[in-house]
């Protein structure tokens, strides 16, 4: 029977085959010719071709295996390499890349039995780092280029460098802080000197704008005791200003306290307080009666999920006893299972929360940016007031 023609289904057929991957024990190296089947590589075994590449290895047949296995290991690395880099791998992951080229040399002609072999023999041989879990064995490059290398050994000498000025900085630094420290101590160290006077008849006058005492002739005397009796003089008429005003700071004072805090660190200060007020007033617990909420919990079951009811009863301001809105059925929950139900504009609600707890009002509008809604306070002292209320904080009213 002739040959199949080149487009008939058969020849088509075989070609496509062909082209996949194919069982690795009816792969012949030596002659480099993958079978499709046990019966095809049995006849490939008896063929003339491959008689004669047996023969040709057998002459030296180490040879022939160091050859393939040396193949095999750098394709293995330089797929490492190029792939993976320095990072941590399994070594099946590799290996499934490594065979999905058809041309690849295949693992039973090398030395290595299995996969597990050859990397226990990589982790021997220094080429990369190895190491089992019971996920399996994990492979690491290790790269030794003397380009990478010395990449390495420059990141280090900077990276060394930059902790050394660090140090320099730091020590620098260090020794300016003692210096400053030791002539703070000595200029602050008081110097004291006895009071003497050389003649009976010679006065002692006090500078009263110094600190040191001045001790001279009776010209420089007088001029002192001048200055001080019109500081005295200046004193005294501001005395009676000074009476009219109880304890008010001066103006450098007042101004230092104005730079000391600026428009947004008090409007900030304004909002922290206004925080910490309304937590005083606020509970862990927000049931009420006669409000609907909305159940939230899938223990329930479908039928009762994302479904409006309404509260009869709160047991021990956590629980409550609620009725359904569609079903009618009545189910004991807690606070957890349930949440706040925000109506259309124009309608009633309840503030279950904060300082305006237990306070009806209409809701006016919603911030969906900010989570809060505007409200008209329509019952208490301050009725007429809007407010604007977080959305767990108020309920639509039954």
């Amino acid at each position: 029977m002739g040959k199949a023609d080149f487009l008939s289904p058969k020849a088509i057929a075989n070609r496509i085959k062909s082209k996949g991957l194919q069982k690795l024990r009816w792969y012949c190296q030596m002659c480099q010719k993958q079978c499709r089947d046990e019966n095809g590589f049995k006849c490939h075994c008896m063929s003339e071709s491959h008689q004669r590449q047996l023969l040709l290895a057998s002459e030296d047949p180490n040879k022939f295996m160091d050859y393939f296995s040396d193949e095999f290991k750098s394709d293995f690395l330089e797929l490492l390499r190029r792939r993976f880099g320095t990072k941590r791998v399994h070594n099946n992951i590799v290996y499934n890349e490594y065979i999905s080229d058809r041309e690849h040399v295949h693992m039973n002609s090398t030395q290595w039995e299995t996969l597990t072999d050859f990397t226990k023999w990589l982790g021997r041989e220094g080429f990369c780092k190895v190491d089992e879990t019971p996920k399996g064995w994990y492979v690491q490059y290790i790269d030794r280029d003397p380009e990478t290398i010395r990449r390495q050994e420059e990141q280090a000498r900077k990276k060394k460098q930059e902790l050394d000025d660090e140090e320099r900085s730091a020590k620098f630094i260090e020794e300016q802080v003692r210096r400053g420290r030791d002539s703070k101590e000595t200029d602050e160290t008081p110097v004291y000197t006895e009071l003497k006077r050389e003649s009976e008849e010679e006065k002692v006058a006090f500078n009263l704008s110094a600190s040191s005492c001045v001790a001279g002739p009776s010209k420089s005397s007088s001029a002192l005791g001048a200055s001080a009796l019109k500081a005295a003089a200046s004193s005294s008429s501001s005395s009676s200003s000074s009476t009219k005003r109880k304890d008010m700071p001066s103006g450098s004072d007042s101004r230092s306290e104005k730079k000391k805090k600026s428009a947004l660190e008090e409007i900030i200060e304004m909002e922290e307080k206004k925080k910490k007020k309304q937590d005083a007033v606020r509970t862990d617990y927000w049931l009420q009666p006669n409000i609907v909420v909305k159940v939230v919990t899938k223990r329930l079951g479908e039928k009762y999920y994302k479904k409006k009811a309404l509260v009869t009863e709160v047991k021990d301001k956590y629980g409550a006893v609620v009725k359904m809105v569609d079903s009618g059925d009545k189910l004991k929950l807690d606070q957890t299972h349930v949440e706040t139900v925000i109506p259309a504009p124009g309608k009633r609600v309840l503030i279950l929360n904060g300082p305006y707890r237990d306070t009806e009002a209409v809701l006016e509008g919603i911030d969906v940016k900010n989570f809060t809604a505007t409200l008209t306070l329509d019952s208490g002292q301050q009725k007429g007031k809007r407010v604007d209320i977080a959305y767990e904080d108020f309920s639509k009213l039954a």
